[in-house]
This record gives structure tokens, C-alpha cells and sequence, in this order.
């Protein structure tokens, strides 16, 4: 018998961002995000753009027969990094955010991130039968990334990224390490992440994204024989 599918829907809503988050750690069909009123034209003050039909195909839609994804923050480059990590963790992943743009990037990328990383945490449940620790080197091009994760509920964040440009599209690259550091936070991870070489920006974000993705498949995999057993000498996660 098909285990269920470990899923979970987040609203977060502040003064300064609505967001939206539908995941699902096993892939699979999601249901569209429930209607709101603050993602209305309305309700979208400049810069943001208007938020497409969620049935719409954009920069960073995939619907597959094994994946549903569809991601919308009004950071075109936030974008492309969610769709990446969602894509090789095999994660099924919805997200639709209504950010303060007017400002900056920061409240949008946290937010976002902070959203995503209690999805992760709700979705996981009990964190027993599951294999724990994940690790992987992913490359781009010139670029290589290493990630380490630890599914311990002892939340911490490392990451090691030489940037050497402060945007990256439209996202400040400096929030790529805060993001990934509000995530783990969020999710009650310990999280390594270092980009070992690289001499563009835009593919040392990606590799660093994919090698997280590709530790996350691996440290969420439930493991057979052990269900119900937690990974740790102490009993509890």
C-alpha cells in the first residue's frame, strides 16, 4: 500500500508580504492555491507585476506527471532558484507572493523562505523512518557547490557563496545566504552550503540550489524497515 504523501499549505501574512506555499516532499499532483483577495490586481502596488493565472506557464512553471510546479514572487531570479530546488529535490512546490518591491528584495526573499521552510517542517511531520542526513556536489558549467543537510531540529546555517557581483538578476545576492539561513531556521535544519569554485554568479547561485535540492531528496527519503524509528541516539528529533 502506497504511503501518503507528506504535504502542507502555508498563508503568511504580514504588512509587508503575502505568500502563499503548497508543498509536497514526494512530488505529485497539487491543487491550485486557494483564491485571496491579496493577490488581486487590486491589491499589487507598483513595481510588482501582475500575478499570472496559476494555470498560466511562465518562467518558472513545470507541470509534469510526477511534478507540479509553479512559483511567483516578482524576483524573476528568486523564481529560477525555487523551480531549481524544488525541480531535483522531486519536490511538487506552489508559490505565489505579493511582496513591499518598493522597498527591496529582502522582505519578499525572507518571507519566502521563511514560508517555505515551515511548509518543509509541517510536511516532514514526525521526523522518524526517514534517512536524515543528506549531502551532494552539483556543477554548472564552470561552477561546483557542495550542500550537507542534517534533518536534526537544531537549526543552523553555514554557507560560503563568493559572489562577486552584489545583484544577480534582480535578487541582491547577499540574500541568498540570508534566505537560505531563514529556511533552516525555519525547517529546524542544520544546513552547509559552499560553492568551491565558479566564476559566474548565476551559476554558482544554481549549483549551490541544486546540490541543496539533491540533499534534500536524499535526507527526506523514507527508509525501509526503519519506519517509526527516529535517526538519533537521543530518541528524539
Amino acid at each position: 500500500m502506497p504511503l501518503p504523501l507528506r504535504t502542507a499549505l502555508i498563508n503568511r501574512s504580514t504588512n509587508e508580504t503575502k505568500i502563499q506555499v503548497s508543498l509536497s516532499l514526494d512530488g505529485g499532483a497539487l491543487s491550485l492555491l486557494p483564491d485571496s483577495a491579496d493577490f488581486s490586481p487590486n491589491n499589487l502596488p507598483a513595481p510588482n507585476t501582475p500575478i499570472p493565472p496559476q494555470t498560466s506557464t511562465h518562467h518558472a512553471s513545470q507541470i509534469t506527471a510526477s511534478q507540479h510546479i509553479w512559483i511567483w514572487t516578482g524576483i524573476g531570479f528568486l523564481d529560477h532558484m525555487l523551480h531549481a530546488w524544488a525541480k531535483h529535490a522531486g519536490w511538487s512546490l506552489r508559490v505565489r507572493c505579493r511582496g513591499d518591491l518598493a522597498i527591496d528584495d529582502h522582505h519578499t526573499t525572507e518571507d519566502t523562505f521563511l514560508a517555505l521552510g515551515t511548509a518543509f517542517k509541517q510536511a516532514l511531520g514526525a521526523r522518524a523512518g526517514i534517512a536524515r542526513f543528506g549531502f551532494a556536489f552539483a556543477p554548472l558549467d564552470e561552477a561546483l557547490a557542495r550542500a550537507v543537510l542534517d534533518i536534526s531540529s537544531r537549526p543552523f546555517f553555514v554557507g560560503e557563496f563568493g559572489f562577486e557581483g552584489p545583484m544577480i538578476g534582480q535578487l541582491n545576492s547577499q540574500m541568498i545566504h540570508h534566505g537560505l539561513s531563514s529556511w533552516a531556521i525555519a525547517a529546524g535544519v542544520t544546513l552547509h552550503v559552499d560553492v568551491i569554485k565558479g566564476s559566474n554568479d548565476h551559476h554558482r547561485a544554481e549549483s549551490a540550489f541544486k546540490a541543496l535540492a539533491l540533499a534534500c531528496r536524499m535526507a527526506c527519503q523514507r527508509v525501509d524497515g526503519r519506519e517509526g524509528e527516529v535517526g538519533s541516539t537521543k530518541g528524539v528529533l
